[in-house]
């Protein structure tokens, strides 16, 4: 992975001061998970338990404080999609990455957000999004090549899938998740070859306004 790991890591601080930088990052953490990345920072700093000039201490911006969150998922994304290609059946490794991320979607509302958002002044995200996306243009055309995938599939089309399971809002994260897995299985289906009809053109859609979110 080309971006450096934990880069807003302070092994410096005081026992106090990394307990605050905790409570933050879990508190931040289970309200992206819930609501997505619009969650106000004060709404961070509340479910904390600390003040918002402490927050802005240890996260002098929100985009700081969203690539703290997400590493863990990002790192999780990096090896995922390495698994993948490494697996000697091409359509298992996709269909086992394309499983993951939308797994990792409906366990974190935030997470396709931060995926696919922009960062262009803090470089961590966007440098993993681009190794990521990458590999999965790589994964797409390994399964091609062994005609299992599909031809005209493109890898933009992760997105179309990602929005599509973003739709999903169950009782229950458990029920959602089962919901998930059933609509992945019928997206997967009809992404095998040989293919019964030619799709419609590709479209490059906004992901990271999941929601109606900017």
């Amino acid at each position: 992975m080309s971006a450096a790991p934990h880069q807003f890591a302070a092994p410096g601080l005081r026992s106090d001061a990394r307990d605050n930088r905790e409570r933050i990052l879990s508190a931040a953490r289970s309200a992206f998970a819930e609501h997505g990345l619009q969650v106000p920072m004060r709404e961070v700093a509340r479910r904390a338990g600390v003040g918002i000039a402490t927050l802005y201490r240890r996260f002098p911006t929100a985009r700081d404080l969203v690539t703290a969150v997400f590493e863990d998922r990002f790192a999780i994304c990096m090896r995922e999609i390495d698994v993948a290609l490494s697996d000697p059946r091409p359509w298992a490794g996709f269909a086992r990455f394309i499983q993951t991320v939308c797994d990792l979607q409906v366990a974190d509302r935030g997470f396709t957000e931060a995926f696919y958002a922009s960062h262009p002044d803090t470089g961590t995200i966007q440098t993993q999004r681009d190794d990521v996306l990458a590999r999965f243009a790589d994964l797409a055309a390994r399964a091609q090549r062994a005609g299992e995938l599909r031809p005209d599939f493109v890898p933009g089309d992760l997105s179309v899938i990602l929005l599509a399971n973003s739709g999903l809002r169950g009782p229950s994260t458990a029920a959602t998740l089962a919901g998930s897995r059933r609509l992945v299985a019928y997206l997967l289906e009809s992404l095998r070859a040989p293919a019964r009809g030619a799709l419609p053109p590709p479209v490059d859609l906004p992901i990271a306004q999941l929601g109606g979110r900017s």
